[in-house]
């Protein structure tokens, strides 16, 4: 897959097929428009191109800094080449890229560069300057450039909302059956491993503390969580704990620690990606260290008869 962040007119070497959105998860209900794309450009012998916004435009429109995401935009790129798409092309998103009207974005993005011959779209789209233009003027603006459009259904659209509404609440609910479930795949977490405190070790459970970059990216339910990761072509297997380890700390500060077991390699400085499994038990404060030890204990024994199910 190419992904593109800049395009001047004429640059595109390929006319194409073009779907519009954030796409954010990527879960099933977005798989079957891409799966949908990716069919109508094989067809047509056509590319097939996502045209996807960063930041999300309700960050720049409605300075919503407390808006929470599915996936990091690198987990979002990599699902998609997953799924055999050509093109994806980030548009940074601006305040003057949001007053563009709807004829220019049309010519300048959709035609211009992305020399679209169709665009599949939403029954309920809307774009061009303080999003005043629809998908009608869309096939309006088809015909005088010369490109198809084709609606994507009322039904598939409120899949696409469903299943982004039932998964963001599902991980805030610690439902990660739920949420994998609508995902079609393991929801992730992916940061860089960073020294802790050490108090993992003392406790005979080691633990890779991540750290997540993005403050953007959605963060499930404080709790204890069997999770997986692939590091360096192994499969590695582990529990994780989301919270801000209360037998311990007086503080608020949130901490994701991660325990693989069977593994004592030192992974500080990677660059991790942690898929989450299942769900253990809620983050809860112990009367001593040794009470909290015992715990850990009877979680790994949980998280591996999960384990012996999960993998067969």
């Amino acid at each position: 897959m190419k992904i593109i962040k800049s395009l001047e007119k004429g640059e595109s070497k390929h006319k194409s097929v073009v779907t519009i959105g954030t796409f954010d998860g990527v879960h099933i209900g977005h798989q079957k428009i891409v799966k949908r794309l990716i069919n109508t450009a094989k067809s047509h012998d056509l590319k097939s191109v996502i045209l996807t916004f960063f930041p999300h435009p309700r960050m720049v429109i409605q300075k919503d800094a407390n808006i929470k995401l599915l996936n990091t935009l690198k987990e979002r790129e990599t699902i998609l080449e997953n799924l055999g798409l050509d093109i994806l092309f980030i548009k940074n998103f601006t305040v003057e890229f949001s007053r563009l009207t709807a004829e220019d974005f049309v010519k300048n993005i959709l035609v211009d560069q992305l020399q679209a011959q169709k665009i599949i779209i939403g029954y309920d789209h809307h774009f061009g300057r303080n999003r005043s233009a629809n998908i009608d003027d869309l096939r309006t603006f088809g015909e005088h450039y010369n490109f198809d459009v084709e609606e994507i259904s009322a039904q598939d659209i409120n899949d696409v909302s469903v299943s982004s509404t039932k998964i963001r609440h599902a991980l805030q609910e610690g439902d990660i059956k739920t949420a994998n479930l609508y995902l079609g795949y393991n929801y992730m977490l992916t940061g860089t491993v960073v020294k802790g405190r050490g108090l993992g070790k003392e406790l005979e459970f080691p633990t890779a503390n991540l750290h997540i970059d993005e403050d953007y990216k959605l963060i499930p339910k404080q709790g204890v969580y069997v999770v997986s990761c692939l590091f360096e072509e192994k499969r590695l297997y582990g529990m994780m704990n989301i919270g801000t380890n209360p037998t311990i700390d007086n503080t608020n500060d949130l901490s994701i620690e991660v325990h693989f077991f069977d593994f004592n390699k030192s992974i500080y400085n990677n660059i991790i990606q942690i898929d989450i499994l299942h769900r253990l038990r809620d983050e809860k404060k112990f009367d001593s260290l040794e009470s909290l030890k015992n715990q850990l204990k009877l979680d790994r024994k949980t998280a591996l008869v999960f384990l012996e199910s999960y993998e067969h």
